[in-house]
């Protein structure tokens, strides 16, 4: 096993207010970014959760302190720094624009602005240098994408990607509350309100999100779109299959990838070993590899695995985990605000 620790990129400032407001407060990732920012001592003077009007006035606890839900125009009105979004396409294309108007930087955890031209779609460790003073609102990528760019480009940088294979296996939590409900429910044999159109628990779904008219799913060309807009190169070709699997913990992925020049197990292992935020698990001989279970709570990327394609040269056969409600969601999202704070652009 190999690793380095997930990349922090806040430089030390003396931060006399910094006002951080969280979109989504209450929900599954919402409630993840307030963890994560206290974990990573994001410097938090004021703390602003934003929730629609129904949760107005509930309360959530930070950092050992409790603070009330405001409603989007209270928040605006409170003149955040930095908010961070995770309350669903529709909430931000509404209010993201408006808190942006105001002077605030957002960073958007859905995918309502991931395709937009005008606005950039950020894995810090992969490419946070597109980021400029100017961008008030930043994308954040979608969780399954986000775990592979993160082993990607070191490769791509190296090798050069030409093809990528890749299926997943996802988390139910990936879908939110409900979702998860609907599992802990059927495995209890409880009636409950459902998240998917089947049963979970000792199934798959091979749908996540809508199918589109060429019939993959909005998910599946998100990874496609996405992988290329972050690493900025179009010619990598992706295809994608995105199957929903009863665990939490996080979501796997089995990818093939195709390089234009020769590569080795061994020097992939190195290179990947010496990336950071990403960690080798990769002993077969000790059956040591990735597993959902083992990457829960943490904010590395885990890879193992690593094989030659015997069908084709210039392949290499990948397993991917992450913890998509941290290194797919909040965490990266964080990251990005410190990299913001880092470089003076917030506070």
């Amino acid at each position: 096993m190999r690793s380095r620790p997930a990349t922090g990129f806040l430089n030390i400032y003396i931060v006399s207010i910094m006002k951080v407001a969280v979109v989504g407060a209450t929900g599954l990732v919402g409630s993840k970014m307030l963890q994560v920012l206290a974990e990573r001592k994001f410097p938090v003077t004021e703390l602003i959760p934003v929730a629609s009007a129904r949760s107005a006035g509930k309360e959530v606890e930070f950092a050992g302190k409790k603070y009330k839900v405001v409603t989007p125009p209270d928040a605006i009105a409170l003149r955040p720094d930095v908010a961070l979004f995770s309350a669903g396409g529709g909430t931000s294309l509404e209010w993201a624009p408006k808190f942006a108007e105001a002077g605030i930087t957002v960073v958007d955890n859905s995918s309502a602005w991931r395709m937009d031209p005008t606005k950039k779609l950020v894995v810090p460790e992969v490419n946070a240098q597109v980021l400029t003073p100017e961008d008030k609102i930043i994308a954040n990528p979608n969780c399954s994408t986000i775990q592979m760019v993160m082993v990607l480009d070191p490769l791509h940088k190296a090798y050069g990607v030409r093809r990528v294979v890749v299926s997943t296996y996802q988390s139910v939590t990936g879908t939110g509350v409900k979702a998860v409900n609907q599992l802990m429910d059927e495995r209890n044999g409880v009636e409950g309100e459902k998240a998917y159109p089947y049963p979970i628990d000792l199934n798959v779904l091979p749908q996540i999100d809508v199918f589109q008219e060429n019939g993959y799913t909005k998910e599946e060309m998100k990874m496609v779109n996405e992988t290329k807009k972050i690493i900025g190169d179009d010619s990598i070709r992706v295809t994608a299959t995105t199957v929903r699997i009863p665990v939490m913990g996080g979501h796997s992925e089995s990818v093939n990838v195709e390089f234009e020049k020769d590569c080795e197990p061994v020097a992939i292992r190195r290179l990947l070993g010496q990336t950071p935020g990403v960690t080798v698990v990769d002993d077969p001989a000790n059956l040591l590899y990735p597993m959902p279970r083992d990457a829960h709570e943490k904010d590395d990327v885990f890879v193992g695995r690593i094989r030659q394609d015997e069908t084709q040269p210039r392949t290499v056969n990948l397993w991917i985990v992450a913890d998509n409600l941290r290194k797919g969601a909040a965490t990266n999202a964080v990251q990005i605000a410190e990299y913001l704070l880092g470089k003076g652009w917030i506070g």
